[in-house]
């Protein structure tokens, strides 16, 4: 469908890269919609985006010109860290602590693991140096900065090869004198050497996690500098001079400037789009509690929403196999204590390899195809079968090509992949290999939905599903059935959602001020001022984005424990507006979500940790679900039957192929294979499927008969 080229400005792009597929959605200001997949491109990540935009453009039939913003979710920082490509770091802390990074809080993620090897820090302990210096828990100056030595220690690091420098000095957040003088001094005779500061980066309690935050801010910060400088000349090149914001691990926009200098906010980068989206697809459909399932090729992803708002944490762990962040589950990754979305990811997605180990068993992940070779029914080389393998002897998907016609496959390949790595080594015929796959993945990915329900106190069974990525669908009703879930929700444009829902998102930048000190002794006027004073800067980092006064507003958080614990929780505050009333009520509300979720609370003194502020900005032309208009070619799909196999040990069943579009808003019956350009949505038996007024289609699942 082209379009006649005109010069209105407004136009919006959302763009995720996956590890298979780049996601990228175009937004017209009159509410219209298109959508394009691109496989990734792991040697240049942004050559997928610039490949996938420059065919939107023509499709649409826009000029480069007429886009006035790009909001991006990168893997970049992610890859980053699991790859071990990150630059040679260095560490200045305090003289006795080189080595808080690698002892850290001494806790294993799992018990009676033999095999389990601890992660190698990402700075080495010979670039990690002490400095003599020294301020007490008051912010009294006990020893005076050695800036003599400190300039050595940096020289010697430099002719060693270290490019970034992490500075973490003891007691900084509570006074940063010692810090900031050492970056100016720094700067002034290496200025070739980035540096990332603690009192920048987390001005928090807590030594270990604030260099371990740190830290991967310095070692991944070149990358992400290097890829948004290129991929800001890539898209000068096209003719796009739009603005580029880059979407944070809250579920919030930042500008290039916040992300080329803390990088670490963006580590969980894409999957925060679709939590972002899914809170609007929610709010319009009365959906107050939400399951949140995202696949991809590579990973799966879980996270709630609850009461409409997604679930938030201050601090999670990055590492290899499931990753969930986790009050109680500590040690296995690296610590990064920023705000994001509590998301519970697994190494299952539709490019996850099917293996047998050496007992016998068969598993299917964490490795993945990629987009390159990707699936053996790509037929680029891999001879090795993958869930998307499983999925096409099954007949779930087209057997003829994928993404619109535009990836051509071969069912046979995958045929011969799983009965040789597959059925042959377990005595199974093709279609009970293929479910073995199928089955061993869903119960992988269901392990990542109880890991943000069951282990939060939630009972799956009283929530909706809302299911997207280019799997989403496609697995959705098989691991709802696994968790006793009646409801599934595929949003409009669910293969690319994370894209889209990005475009529906408010910038966000997250301020911080410790004050440690008991809340009974807490004077309401001095912590107004904090507030305050913490919300003028997110004001100020706002309009340098361009949201001006009557776009931004500041929101209120406490951090509180009881007095002489060691960790806090946060409680959110209604007004900043401190007095007796709003402290009074502060007590109640922590009591309540302590309550809530370790299942007991006490009269004990509480202590006030920190405050906490968040600035957002809302963009005049935010993505509204409720009157966009999906261009009619992405829901294009074909029409007929084909044998698809529901269950194994039973014969496949005869069943209708329907493109999205013909879906309307009165109940049909299942089995049904709904096919777009983006993704297949599968309703087996038992189920009932309908659209609801804007596009998102409807799995309602019913009893089976025993």
């Amino acid at each position: 469908m082209n379009l006649t080229k005109h010069a209105s400005k407004g136009v919006r792009v959302g763009c995720d890269i996956g590890g298979t597929f780049t996601d990228i959605v175009l937004a017209l200001p009159d509410g219209r919609l298109f959508v394009n997949k691109t496989s990734t491109t792991p040697e240049n990540l942004g050559l997928a985006i610039v490949n996938g935009l420059g065919a939107l453009i023509a499709q649409a039939g826009v000029a480069p010109g007429d886009i006035t913003e790009i909001v991006h979710g990168t893997t970049t920082a992610s890859n980053t860290i699991l790859q071990k490509v990150g630059a040679p770091t260095g560490v200045l802390t305090t003289e006795g602590f080189r080595d808080v990074l690698e002892i850290g809080r001494i806790r294993t993620p799992t018990m009676f693991d033999l095999g389990w090897s601890k992660p190698e820090p990402l700075a080495t302990r010979r670039w990690r140096r002490g400095i003599r210096e020294r301020i007490d828990a008051q912010g009294r100056i006990v020893t005076t900065l050695d800036t003599a030595q400190l300039l050595g220690e940096t020289q010697q690091l430099v002719e060693e090869g270290v490019t970034s420098l992490a500075i973490c000095f003891l007691n900084s957040y509570i006074n940063p004198a010692h810090e900031l003088a050492a970056k100016a001094l720094l700067q002034q005779h290496f200025p070739q050497l980035l540096l990332s500061v603690s009192c920048e980066v987390l001005p928090e309690i807590k030594e270990y996690e604030r260099t371990s935050t740190t830290v991967v801010n310095a070692y991944i910060l070149p990358a992400m500098r290097t890829y948004l400088a290129r991929l800001r000349d890539d898209l000068t090149r096209m003719g796009i001079t739009a603005s580029l914001q880059v979407m944070a691990s809250n579920g919030g926009m930042m500008g290039i400037a916040s992300a080329s200098d803390k990088p670490v906010f963006a580590v969980a980068s894409g999957p925060a789009g679709g939590v972002a989206g899914a809170v609007e697809i929610g709010a319009l459909g009365g959906d107050a509690d939400l399951i949140v399932f995202d696949m991809g090729g590579t990973t799966a992803k879980a996270s709630i929403i609850a009461n409409g708002q997604p679930s938030l944490t201050n601090e999670y762990e990055f590492r290899d196999g499931i990753s969930a962040p986790s009050r109680f589950v500590k040690g296995g990754g690296y610590v990064l204590k920023v705000p994001a979305i509590d998301i519970a990811e697994v190494g299952a997605g539709g490019g996850s390899i099917a293996w047998i180990d050496a007992g016998g068993l068969l598993c299917v992940g964490p490795e993945s195809a990629g987009a390159h070779p990707g699936p053996a029914c790509y037929g680029n080389g891999n001879p090795h079968p993958t869930v998307t393998d499983a999925n096409m002897v099954l007949g779930y998907l087209n057997p003829k090509a994928l993404a619109g016609g535009s990836l051509k496959v071969s069912p046979e390949l995958s045929k011969a992949a799983i009965e040789r790595d597959v059925g042959g080594p377990l005595g199974l015929d093709l279609l009970a290999a293929a479910h073995g796959v199928r089955q061993v993945a869903n119960v992988n990915m269901a392990r990542a939905i109880r890991a943000v329900t069951v282990e939060r106190g939630r009972d799956p069974r009283e929530m909706s599903m809302i299911a997207f990525g280019g799997g989403g669908p496609l697995h959705a009703v098989a691991v709802a059935r696994l968790l006793g879930i009646k409801r599934v929700i595929a949003p409009i444009m669910a293969g690319v959602f994370c894209s889209a829902g990005m475009l529906s998102a408010d910038a966000e930048h997250n301020f911080v001020k410790a004050v440690l000190r008991p809340l009974a002794d807490c004077e309401p006027a001095a912590m107004g001022a904090i507030a305050n004073a913490l919300a003028d800067k997110g004001y100020t980092v706002l309009a340098s984005e361009g949201y001006p006064p009557e776009d931004a507003s500041a929101v209120l958080a406490a951090d509180l424990r009881y007095l002489g614990q060691s960790s806090e929780l946060t409680v959110p505050l209604a007004s900043a507006r401190f007095d007796a009333e709003v402290m009074a009520q502060l007590t109640r509300d922590f009591q309540a979500m302590y309550q809530q979720t370790f299942g007991y609370s006490s009269d004990e003194p509480l202590e006030l940790v920190n405050l906490r502020v968040s600035a957002r900005g809302r963009s005049k032309h935010r993505l509204d679900f409720a009157s966009c208009q999906v261009d009619a070619t992405a829901l294009q799909g074909e029409t007929g039957t084909r044998l698809v196999s529901f269950a194994a040990g039973e014969a496949p069943v005869m069943t209708r192929i329907v493109p999205r579009a013909r879906i309307g808003q009165a109940a049909e019956q299942g089995p049904l294979v709904i096919e777009s350009y983006d993704t297949t949505i599968v309703v087996p038996p038992h189920c009932s499927v309908r659209s609801d007024a804007i596009g998102n289609i409807i799995i309602d699942l019913q009893e089976q008969a025993q």
